[in-house]
């Protein structure tokens, strides 16, 4: 390749014909996951009522490489391989001697990751006769891929979307609604989980896991609708890795292989989707990497949170998986990355950081979005702002490498683009984004109250 190539393309005979299972190489295997009721393992029957059994299997396989079917890859086609960059006009802004690439997954049509599991977990819902699936969303990403993916195999979608971002991004709304789907602000009146929780607050703001909590019920009730989730199991980081898979050839074409691996981090799907197949090489014997996941300091779920088991949802209707945590009850503030608003972490990413083979960063967002601009002025794509922490973070680690004069290489996970967040890029030019913080004393009220679970 020419010294000044800038993007990285694979012809589509390239697209993984399996996705890859970290699973099979732990250097521990994970904590067992315990029913909500009896604290004991779970088995594929307590599951079955939310997720087609072939879900169910991937959820505990630790076979190394699952195949992908067809009419899956079928439809990756339409935007896979994506593309990588090397970010010569941000590194000469910079004035590193570090080499900054990029996987930019914000050329799918939902304009993120999140359609590369949406897609498998409908076909799968399709393939066992489920005719609806309900699901949450934060930031909208999940909700309009699951749409999509509904709209592709015929599947009537129905979603939850965190009343702070269902008010933030009205036009993620339209797209679920162009896509065919219903969207609903969460808390809602439609669930007992919904009507508890604006009984007791009836102008809070919401939560994923209250969200969560309002699907959860919704398809444990319904005999004709399964769940569906965007994040956070072992099933959907299993679906997003994909992206390294592709990025492993990739930079093998630009003659380089990252030092260090970056994506931000609300229940781990993107993150994880890059980063695990290079933990993967790594785990058996190839190159080290430093894995670093990002998250936002208003909702620090792996740099304040505790390690222990605690439910994926406020109203305690999901399974109890040992995770780090803020505690099912605790409700962030209203910052505009909806998608990193969670109180827990993925359980897998949770047990490599706890392995301490991923580091865990957080920042508060003005900082984020001023690098996210900084970006879009020297490569040209308006990250969205759960990315802009990644690009804080890869910058971060490029002006390291400047000030220590070291030769490094960066790559971090472009997670979606930020054309349906335009009103956050208008609130920070006119100097209305806030750093908020997360209130201490309901941060502890929240982790006080984590299940009493030996292990």
């Amino acid at each position: 390749m020419a010294d000044n190539t800038l993007k990285y393309n694979l012809p589509e005979t390239s697209i993984p014909k399996s996705w890859y299972n970290i699973s099979a190489d732990l250097p521990e295997p994970l904590a067992p996951v315990l029913h909500p009721g009896t604290g004991q393992p779970i088995g594929p029957e307590d599951l079955a009522p939310l997720f087609p059994m072939a879900l169910i299997g991937q959820e505990v396989s630790v076979e190394r490489e699952i195949e992908i079917p067809d009419p899956v890859r079928d439809i990756y086609r339409m935007w896979r391989p994506t593309p990588l960059y090397r970010a010569r006009r941000l590194e000469k802004a910079l004035g590193t001697p570090a080499k900054i690439f990029y996987k930019y997954e914000g050329v799918s049509p939902g304009g993120s990751h999140k359609p590369n599991s949406a897609v498998a977990q409908a076909f799968y819902n399709k393939e066992e006769g489920v005719t609806k699936l309900c699901t949450e969303t934060g930031a909208g990403q999940w909700g309009s891929s699951l749409a999509l993916a509904g709209s592709f195999f015929d599947i009537d979608v129905k979603i939850y979307m965190v009343r702070v971002s269902f008010d933030q991004k009205p036009y993620r709304k339209a797209l679920m609604q162009t896509y065919g789907a219903t969207c609903v602000a969460s808390p809602s009146n439609e669930t007992e989980a919904g009507r508890v929780i604006l009984a007791q607050d009836p102008n809070t703001s919401g939560s994923l896991g209250i969200a969560i909590s309002e699907a959860v019920e919704v398809a444990a009730k319904s005999d004709d609708t399964n769940y569906a989730l965007g994040s956070v199991l072992n099933h959907v980081l299993l679906h997003q890795s994909v992206i390294g898979r592709e990025a492993i050839e990739q930079m093998a074409m630009a003659d380089a292989y990252p030092d260090v691996v970056i994506g931000c981090a609300g229940g781990g799907s993107n993150f994880a989707g890059l980063a695990f197949p290079f933990l993967g090489e790594m785990l058996k014997g190839g190159p080290a990497i430093k894995a670093i996941a990002i998250e936002p300091a208003a909702c620090p779920t792996m740099t304040r949170g505790s390690f222990a088991y605690d439910y994926g949802d406020t109203a305690h209707l999901t399974p109890l998986v040992k995770m780090y945590t803020l505690g099912a009850s605790f409700v962030p503030p209203g910052f505009h990355s909806g998608g990193l608003r969670y109180h827990g972490m993925s359980p897998l990413v949770s047990h490599l950081k706890q392995l301490g083979l991923v580091e865990a960063r957080s920042y508060h967002q003005t900082k984020c979005f001023q690098d996210g601009v900084a970006f879009a002025r020297t490569e040209g794509i308006v990250p969205a702002p759960e990315s802009t922490h990644a690009v804080h973070a890869a910058i971060e680690e490029a002006l390291i490498a400047k000030r220590d004069g070291q030769e490094k290489t960066i790559l971090f996970n472009l997670s979606g683009h930020g054309h349906f967040d335009m009103a956050a890029y208008m609130d920070f030019f006119d100097g209305n984004l806030e750093d908020m913080d997360y209130d201490a004393a309901e941060l502890e009220r929240s982790l006080s109250e984590l299940p009493d679970i030996s292990s």
